[in-house]
């Protein structure tokens, strides 16, 4: 009921808005199913979270798997009911007693909390449940429909706190079909066959270990492909006026404090102290070494644009919990550019970098800089996009400290977006360290910095690579491109022969003589990825040609050794 003026808006399935109403149903249908099988149960929180939802329970006795079947059965037994769910409110210190006789000490806690004295508690009941909850929900249980499932138990300490008693968490998924939560199980189905970690250490690419956590050690064949994605991006940079530079690791606190970075990014750097007391820092960024790079020597209007590139080592202190293979680590590559120009050439240089911007962050909470400059900076990137009628979303607040960023946003071939490389402007950091040029009328004049990734992180670029190819890479990124494997020993020296043909031409061959059946050695090398299997046997060598297959299992014929480097060439 509404009894006051009040703003309203119709929700509908088909709003972005319907899909959190429905996870934040499902949550309460959890947690009533729970109290309902487990009486002495306590609920605790329960939000929607993305892909589904979450409550954390107050229970001595473990959830088991069987339990978590039972659970997702009465939740479908509650959606049947079709109890309707209606919103109440109490005073604060009625609901504290309410709660209290039931038992439930967590939910006093929370009151007692989050509602200030004299405010009253909202609260959602459905049939002879109710919890609460700031709402809003569907009318009734029936609404939530059947597309849910419960998916796995883990620990949870009480608010976060691992001072606290730890808690079980129950996860689920919701959506508005059966359809789209099959589509998503499937989609969980293809991300575990293709978790890069475990096909880094299948393909021999990388591995991670506990002495250096967040740092990658680089297998042959991992660094070959991490190599080759840095000839790819040198060589189109090249091409777009570019030139690359390498700026140091390790810098004194002094150039941090004046970036900003000391005071906006501080809990995310490494630091060290020398016995003469200076205190230097791992640099988290490419950003302050690249803007004394610039004030080398004098600069002329001349100069501007000036795009200065470098695939710099970042090192950034991410908690342990968070680190994940190479998506989340402390230490890695950035393909990062910064763009030096005039305030006349800044839109153009944006138009120049962009080609597909899906993300708009602007001016965050704590940042530098004055509200004047952020809007000539927030005004640059919103024309240069309008001018190449490019879509975006605006995401509020999630620039960076020093400037405005639009983000690039790939997906990949399960339909997870990864947000990769960025384009940030930025008169501040000019600004602060002092920089200039000499312009057309012979005064000095601030140039303005644009920050450009197109990777972002080659490390996690690698990891996304790995899971959207499952391994599989084009040929042109695979780190070996071709075996050459005989039948017998009498094959063996023209296998050698084959071999250094092939290296010789630019090819990523090796050889496989081993005392194995060929059907051993395809399938093992299938199991590998390579993209073209060359069996040699006595015809191979009479004829001087190879036997081709593809890597999906396709017999492609025989062919002569250039054949062959032509079909990989193109």
């Amino acid at each position: 009921m509404i009894d006051q003026d009040a703003e309203v808006a119709i929700v509908t399935s088909r709003d972005e808005e319907a899909l959190e109403l429905l996870r934040h149903d499902a949550a309460h249908v959890m947690a009533q199913a729970v109290q309902e099988l487990y009486p002495g149960t306590q609920v605790t929180i329960g939000p929607a979270i993305e892909d589904g939802f979450y409550y954390d329970f107050a229970r001595q006795e473990p959830f088991s798997p069987d339990d978590l079947v039972e659970i997702e059965q009465r939740m479908h037994e509650i959606v049947k009911r079709d109890l309707p769910i209606v919103r109440e409110v109490m005073d604060r210190d009625t609901a504290m007693k309410t709660f209290g006789d039931l038992g439930e000490s967590y939910k006093v806690e929370i009151i007692d909390d989050i509602i200030p004295e004299g405010e009253e508690v909202s609260i959602y009941r459905q049939g002879d449940w109710f919890d609460v909850c700031r709402g809003p929900h569907l009318p009734s249980t029936g609404k939530l429909g059947n597309g849910f499932k419960v998916m796995k138990v883990a620990g949870a300490y009480w608010r976060g706190d691992s001072n606290n008693e730890m808690l079980q968490r129950i996860y689920g998924t919701a959506w508005p079909d059966k359809k789209q939560l099959k589509a998503y199980l499937h989609r969980l189905e293809e991300a575990e066959k293709r978790d890069h970690r475990k096909l880094g250490r299948q393909l021999e690419l990388f591995h991670l270990h506990e002495e250096a956590p967040g740092s990658v050690f680089w297998h042959p064949k991992g660094w070959t492909l991490f190599n080759k994605l840095i000839e790819y991006m040198r060589k189109r940079q090249e091409d777009a006026g570019y030139i690359e530079v390498n700026t140091p690791d390790v810098m004194d606190r002094s150039l941090w404090e004046t970036s900003g970075h000391w005071g906006n990014y501080r809990e995310h750097m490494f630091t060290t102290q020398t016995e003469d007391e200076r205190v230097f820092a791992l640099k988290p960024m490419n950003c302050p070494g690249s803007v004394l790079m610039f004030s080398q020597g004098l600069k002329s209007y001349r100069d501007l644009p000036l795009r200065m590139a470098e695939f710099g080592k970042v090192h950034r202190y991410e908690p342990s919990g968070a680190l994940h293979g190479l998506l989340r680590v402390r230490h890695f590559t950035q393909d990062d550019a910064h763009i030096y120009c005039t305030e006349e050439q800044m839109e153009q240089e944006c138009i120049d970098v962009i080609e597909l911007i899906l993300k708009f962050s602007d001016r965050p909470e704590n940042r530098i800089g004055s509200d004047e400059v952020w809007d000539k900076l927030e005004g640059a990137l919103i024309n240069a996009l309008d001018s190449m009628g490019r879509e975006y979303k605006l995401f509020p607040g999630e620039g960076a400290f020093y400037g405005p960023k639009l983000e690039f946003v790939l997906r990949d071939a399960i339909g997870r977006d990864w947000q990769c490389g960025t384009l940030q402007v930025d008169m501040n950091l000019p600004e602060r360290f002092d920089i200039s040029y000499i312009g057309e009328d012979g005064e000095r004049h601030r140039p303005v910095m644009l920050h450009r990734a197109l990777f972002g992180s080659l490390e996690r670029f690698f990891g996304i690579l790995v899971e959207h190819y499952e391994g599989k890479f084009p040929v042109w990124l695979a780190p070996v491109q071709a075996v050459v494997m005989n039948i017998t020993d009498k094959q063996a020296p023209y296998v050698g022969k084959v071999e250094k043909m092939l290296k010789n031409q630019g090819i990523r061959v090796i050889s496989d003589l081993r005392n194995e059946k060929v059907g051993f050695k395809i399938r093992e090398h299938t199991l590998q990825r390579i993209p073209y299997l060359l069996v040699v046997g006595d015809r191979e060598v009479e004829e001087e040609r190879v036997a081709v297959r593809s890597l999906g299992g396709k017999d492609l014929g025989s062919k002569a050794v250039d054949e062959f480097v032509d079909l990989v060439k193109q």
